[in-house]
């Protein structure tokens, strides 16, 4: 339980986190998660499922929900005023859901769509095909929605006594950040959820061993897709905040080297970004690109150019002040959402099992310079590990070119 005061916010977000994700499931169940994210919103033992959404929206809130790898969260923002009924509702979710046959088998359709609309989904497909290759035979590498085989065979036994074994006891936090007292949401929490049992998940998640892969994916669309990664910082990584630099300078905005590359010098692509992603025990930095076929090899060899010059050499002092600013920047301002700070304190507690604040945050990215973002380039920014999918038409024939593309030499003009 952690919860942040906000006293001028006029709202309150609340979220429940369940610690459980696709990486947990039986290979058999893939995309259980995710399914039971949408059953719970069926209905429960004293609402139907028009109800639950009445339930917020009447009142000017909204409640919804999202599976990852890891977790699963269930959140809602209502005003001040109506943070017991947004929690409660919450809570109904997760601790009653009541679920009909029929109710299972509608949704399971509407699974299957939503699978089936994902591979249409060119931006979201790519990152489903790039973590399978890199996490191959790893269950981070499994696709969250799970497959339209696994899906067509889940029961609804199965889901259910998913459902009464893991949304329990420690497995679930609650985070809420508002105008709210910390003690009166506790004693209101403890109520709602005495039903759960006591619970604690035993850890048998283990780290995935990074893959290194070059595979080019034929589909018929308008674009080329790029999408490159390699090995970076889990989320309580000594250099998580290094990381944060890094992928601010490479590809985090307008400003970035790689926007300004391929976009802004040589009107590659219109979207042209990298990201930082975190898992507790691993994590990897990508980098996206779409462009027009005929420029793909063009664009892989800009952004080897980048990797490989940031690789070389470093960062000067004054790249690494302006971009810890950045980042500052967006912290402070995210601050100000209830919303980002209930998600920011639902995470750190699952990680670090504790509150932390924005300042402390600041301080942490304060405390980055150079010697230390050449510490992380060193452990992390190793280009022999860049993996690659190409996706699009026509694309075949530089499979072989891109297996054998060495991003750790520079090129001849």
């Amino acid at each position: 339980m952690v919860t942040e005061n906000h006293t001028h916010s006029k709202s309150v977000a609340i979220g429940i986190w369940v610690l459980t994700g696709t990486r947990d499931e039986p290979e058999s169940d893939v995309g259980i998660s995710h399914f039971l994210e949408h059953l719970v919103f069926k209905g429960t033992k004293t609402r139907n499922a028009y109800q639950l959404a009445k339930s917020l929206e009447s009142l000017g809130g909204d409640l919804n929900a999202y599976t990852t790898r890891e977790y699963t969260n269930y959140h809602c923002q209502v005003l001040k005023e109506d943070w017991k009924i947004g929690l409660e509702i919450l809570s109904d979710l997760v601790c009653n859901m009541q679920l009909k046959q029929k109710d299972f088998e509608l949704e399971k359709k509407v699974i299957l769509q939503e699978i089936a609309m994902s591979d249409d989904s060119d931006e979201e497909i790519i990152y489903d095909y790039f973590y399978e290759e890199v996490y191959k035979g790893h269950p981070l590498g499994r696709q969250i929605l799970g497959k339209s085989q696994t899906i067509q065979k889940m029961t609804q036994k199965k889901v259910v006594d998913y459902y009464k074994t893991y949304y329990q006891g420690k497995n679930l936090i609650v985070s809420v950040a508002g105008p709210v007292n910390h003690d009166e949401i506790v004693i209101a929490a403890q109520k709602l959820f005495k039903t759960r049992k006591k619970f604690e998940l035993k850890n048998v998640r283990k780290a995935p061993k990074w893959k290194v892969s070059r595979k080019v994916f034929e589909k018929e669309m308008e674009q080329g897709h790029i999408l490159m990664g390699l090995p970076a910082t889990s989320f309580p990584d000594q250099y998580r905040f290094e990381a944060f630099i890094v992928n601010s300078l490479l590809g985090g905005g307008m400003t970035s080297r790689l926007y300004q590359s391929i976009r802004e010098k040589q009107g590659l692509a219109y979207s042209v970004f990298s990201s930082l992603n975190t898992n507790v025990d691993s994590g990897n930095l990508t980098i996206y690109a779409g462009t027009d076929v005929s420029k793909v090899k063009k664009v892989v060899h800009i952004i080897a150019d980048e990797l490989l010059k940031l690789k070389i050499e470093g960062f000067k002092a004054s790249d690494i002040k302006l971009f810890k600013k950045q980042v500052r920047g967006q912290l402070v301002m995210g601050s100000e959402d209830t919303e980002n700070r209930m998600s920011s304190l639902g995470v750190n507690e699952m990680i670090f099992g504790e509150y932390r604040s924005v300042e402390h945050v600041i301080q942490a990215i304060d405390l980055v310079t150079e010697k230390s973002v050449a510490a992380y380039m060193k452990d992390h920014f190793d280009l022999s590990q860049v993996s690659v999918v190409l996706m699009g038409p026509k694309l075949k024939v530089h499979e072989e070119w891109l297996k054998k593309y060495d991003f750790t030499k520079k090129r001849n003009a």
